[in-house]
């Protein structure tokens, strides 16, 4: 069973009909039994860092999180998840976030500079781009040569441990776009809508 982690955040039940397509077992709770006698857990989400750091405490699911990533078992962060990762966030200073992974959450500028000339782009990126990936990276295996996946964010990961680093992409910036780390791993992009490589994603985390 895989649980996804309810902290009244955006996306989950993209990422339940997902996993279901899948032919997986999924539950949506904020149990704390529930959470840590499943056999895997996401923490997907969409909104801001502060707010979502404030739901989960609330439900006092920090602590269920520790444990469950303690215990050893694949641990998935999608978008907003990804970011909770960490200790901080540009968009909301001064609160703490779960700090699993070592770096930090930094707004997309508006504006960079190429050959020279600068360049202005929209922020948030919203839409496709390719992703770099780590040959090491066990979740994004057998995806091929700079595979096409789906963004929607506005602040993005610089990551404090380059081996951490299981995929980068560009957007005015090198974005770190997922990370792993032994049981630990995230995506800044959406896996339920990045299509046929989203799905091969979401398998081989279904098969760790």
């Amino acid at each position: 069973m895989i649980a996804i982690i309810d902290y009244d955040a955006g996306n989950i039940k993209s990422v339940e009909k997902a996993l279901q397509f899948l032919g997986e077992d999924v539950v949506i709770t904020s149990d704390r039994e529930t959470i840590l006698s499943a056999d895997k857990a996401i923490l997907p989400g969409v909104g801001a860092f502060g707010d979502a750091m404030s739901k989960l405490r609330e439900r006092n699911l920090e602590s269920v999180i520790h444990e469950f990533v303690d215990s050893g078992k694949p641990f998935l962060g999608i978008c907003l998840g990804l970011q909770l990762f960490f200790e901080s966030s540009e968009e909301t200073p001064g609160v703490k976030g779960l700090g699993l992974l070592g770096g930090k959450i930094t707004r997309i500028p508006t504006e960079y500079v190429r050959d020279g000339s600068t360049i202005s782009q929209n922020v948030p990126q919203i839409g496709w781009n390719n992703i770099k990936v780590n040959p090491s990276s066990r979740l994004l295996a057998g995806l091929g040569d700079n595979p096409y996946v789906y963004f929607v964010h506005s602040y993005y990961l610089q990551a404090e441990n380059a081996e951490d680093v299981a995929a980068t992409t560009e957007y005015g910036v090198t974005i770190h776009a997922a990370v792993e780390r032994g049981n630990v791993m995230a995506t800044q992009f959406h896996p339920e809508k990045s299509s046929d490589v989203g799905m091969q994603i979401l398998r081989n985390f279904i098969n760790m």
